[in-house]
């Protein structure tokens, strides 16, 4: 890179931080002010205009001011030397708050509060995938009577409980009660979900005549508990931000409310961006957003684990290495949780 070219991706740098920071067009005169550049006003305006050649920064109306375009954005996102992590209270406040979950709707709750909260965006979290889960634990307990309760436990933290009647008296069959828990176990425990039911029809197979009504009854509990997991979701929290940023949606902040109650889409987008490795950080801005209603967003998301995607969607106006650093501390301690 040039010197005159390191010097206006400085003017660029510049012009980002302070747009995001006011909201209102930058002009020479202010950055010169507010930035140690070491040059003139006269080269300040002359990067200014060159910069507005190539389409990094434009005037949104006949102010001598300027506004990033999503390309100027693009660049100052690309050319981060590196996402600074976040400072030590605000880790130690996220690894607290987390902590504190009590289950896995817990964890998504408190963590696109807690997004939300770091970035004052929108966050977006999809719930731990099917195809990416796999069976921690299966527990069968007695309850009284032909009464069994089966406990599906899955790696990601979720739990599901399904209460079945077997047709006959448990208490003198404690034997068969461990027995195919263990059969259970050995056959499903690090499987994915989707591949359980075929295990478990296997399994029958093996098992003595006279108490293959009780483990039928078993597999199809599990199935059914496998189909309850099947359905992919997404948890929002601060859609109440775009709003306060509504001078940056003039005219299509209903369409990107809209966009956001669509789950499929959000499901989507988080699908296509969190299929990262490691800390990476994923960034599509305004119209590199493949989905017309939020082509005025950007989205900032990572994959927590190999569970699945989160991220925060707000303006294109947006303090990219604050959201980028929350996003990925966040997963950090989500993946934590979720594999401990």
């Amino acid at each position: 890179m040039s010197v005159s070219d390191d010097r206006r991706l400085h003017v660029l740098r510049a012009i980002v931080q302070d747009y995001v920071r006011t909201s209102e067009p930058v002009g020479s005169k202010a950055l010169l002010e507010r930035h140690q550049l070491g040059v003139s006003a006269a080269t300040v305006r002359n990067d200014m205009a060159v910069l507005e050649e190539e389409g990094l920064i434009t005037a949104p109306h006949t102010s001598a001011g300027r506004v990033p375009t999503d390309a100027g954005y693009r660049l100052f996102v690309d050319r981060l030397s590196a996402v600074k992590p976040l400072g030590r209270g605000e880790r130690s406040a996220i690894e607290r708050f987390l902590h504190g979950a009590v289950d896995l709707d817990d964890v998504v709750a408190r963590t696109t509060r807690l997004l939300s909260s770091l970035t004052h965006q929108v966050a977006v979290m999809q719930y731990p995938s099917l195809s990416r889960s796999t069976v921690r634990h299966v527990e069968l307990v007695p309850i009284g009577g032909p009464r069994l309760m089966v406990v599906l436990i899955v790696n990601t933290g979720r739990v599901e409980q399904r209460v079945i009647d077997t047709g006959r008296e448990l208490a003198p069959d404690a034997d068969l009660v461990a027995d195919l828990r263990s059969r259970v176990n050995s056959v499903s425990v690090g499987l994915p979900l989707p591949s359980v039911p075929a295990r478990l029809d296997a399994l029958l197979e093996d098992v003595a005549p006279e108490d293959r009504h009780v483990a039928t009854a078993v597999a199809r509990a599990l199935a059914d508990a496998v189909a309850e997991q099947s359905e992919e979701r997404v948890v929002l929290s601060g859609t109440a931000n775009l709003a306060r940023s509504g001078n940056d949606f003039p005219t299509s902040l209903s369409s990107v409310l809209d966009a956001l109650e669509e789950h499929v889409v959000l499901l989507r987008l988080m699908g296509s961006m969190a299929t990262l490795d490691g800390d990476q950080v994923a960034v599509s801005i305004g119209m590199e957003n493949p989905y017309e209603p939020l082509r005025t967003t950007s989205v900032v998301a990572t994959s927590y684990g190999d569970a699945g995607g989160l991220g925060v969607v707000g303006p294109t106006r947006m303090d990219y290495p604050q959201a980028m650093a929350a996003v990925r501390a966040v997963a950090r301690y989500v993946a934590e949780i979720l594999d401990g």
